[in-house]
């Protein structure tokens, strides 16, 4: 990518792209594309060709989608199908029909079959039953990397998909009735800690940043325990307790979202389609063999660490970083959801790149963000 080329990046405001926006500011690109839902609402046909009719950008990051942890994609299951296959469906098909240069689409490890081989490989795809809780999600991201992948071999567009693993960091969700599992834990452990200081000058605060369920910090502190033991976080007589859904057991990879995005800029601006090309168990298309029947799938990469951690561990080492000194109740009534999601990183590793950032490294830098946000 050239450092003036015009760069749209879908969903700059979330955790995903506003991770991109702030490496490739950091690169020196300076032509970026932003535009917020308000102003360009991505599930409407007509406003996404209006844009690219007028702006014409020449690369794009498909960052934008409905997201959300294992409540919402219980809760929302119509939306979280409908509002994802309609921004990636309109966005692609216009970089298609004004022959924008390279795409790179995001979608998420939950694509994967629910009892797939582990370390999940690109080609497990489709080989099995999704995980019940976040189906509608994941058959919307498997479309949408279906969708680059026809485009490429139906009209030599130039599109790659990226399956980033769980990602925490900077602009992360902390509501919690929609946040994934790391950013919950952080902010209902540190909502632990100052009960067990009986500081209610931070919970306060923190309700006044974010409020729970419409209750901020100018609510009694009768609604406020009541509030906080609805999701997981009360006083006990001799210590505070919080909740966690499931056994604790589920294994989880997580990464951090700059390590991310510096994946994604290292991708788009270093490798192509043509790179990502496999077939019968992973042997590359040479030119030799263009005219030889294949069957191009699996064109993915996957973006992780390649190691994961327990759900109790990491509570654990969470607690640790913060300071809480509380107990935790593991809640087995509650879905655990697939019980280890663990990502083969060899494909990426192999095209140049390698995360940073570590998990102990990363809880400390995101609890800072949370505290100084």
């Amino acid at each position: 990518m050239e450092k003036t080329a015009k760069i749209y990046v879908a969903g700059h405001h979330g955790l995903v792209g506003s991770a991109i926006v702030k490496n490739l500011q950091n690169k020196g690109y300076s032509n970026l594309l932003l535009r917020t839902h308000q102003e360009l609402d991505l599930t409407d046909t007509s406003v996404v060709a209006g844009f690219f009719e007028s702006e014409k950008p020449e690369y794009v990051f498909l960052a934008a989608a409905k997201v959300g942890g294992i409540v919402a994609n219980s809760s929302y299951r119509a939306d979280f199908m409908y509002q994802n296959l309609m921004i990636q469906n309109n966005v692609i098909h216009q970089s298609y029909l004004h022959q924008v240069k390279k795409l790179l689409f995001l979608g998420s490890s939950c694509i994967y079959p629910k009892n797939a081989n582990q370390p999940l490989k690109e080609e497990s795809l489709l080989t099995g039953v999704l995980e019940y809780t976040n189906e509608p999600y994941a058959i919307a991201k498997i479309a949408g990397i279906k969708m680059c992948e026809s485009y490429n071999l139906q009209y030599g567009t130039n599109f790659m998909s990226v399956m980033p693993t769980n990602l925490y960091g900077p602009n992360d969700n902390f509501d919690l009735e929609k946040s994934h599992v790391l950013p919950a834990l952080i902010r209902k452990i540190h909502l632990g800690k100052a009960l067990e200081n009986n500081d209610w000058e931070t919970i306060r605060l923190d309700l006044d940043q974010r409020p729970i369920s419409g209750i901020s910090g100018n609510a009694s502190e009768i609604t406020i325990l009541e509030v906080l033991k609805a999701f997981g976080i009360e006083k006990a007589e001799d210590s505070v307790n919080v909740e966690i859904w499931g056994s604790g057991k589920p294994m989880r990879e997580f990464l951090w979202s700059e390590d991310m995005a510096d994946a994604c800029v290292f991708l788009m601006g270093n490798r192509n389609f043509s790179d990502c090309i496999n077939y019968n168990n992973d042997a590359v298309v040479t030119s030799s063999e263009v005219g030889r029947e294949t069957e191009i799938r699996n064109t993915h990469i996957n973006i992780g660490t390649g190691s994961d951690i327990s759900i109790q561990n990491l509570a654990n080492l969470i607690k640790n970083k913060i300071g809480f000194k509380g107990r935790f109740l593991f809640n087995s009534r509650k879905p655990d959801g697939t019980m280890r999601k663990l990502t083969d990183v060899s494909k990426l590793n192999a095209l140049g790149w390698k995360h940073q950032v570590e998990i102990e490294e990363g809880i400390v830098k995101l609890y800072q963000w949370y505290l100084n946000k």
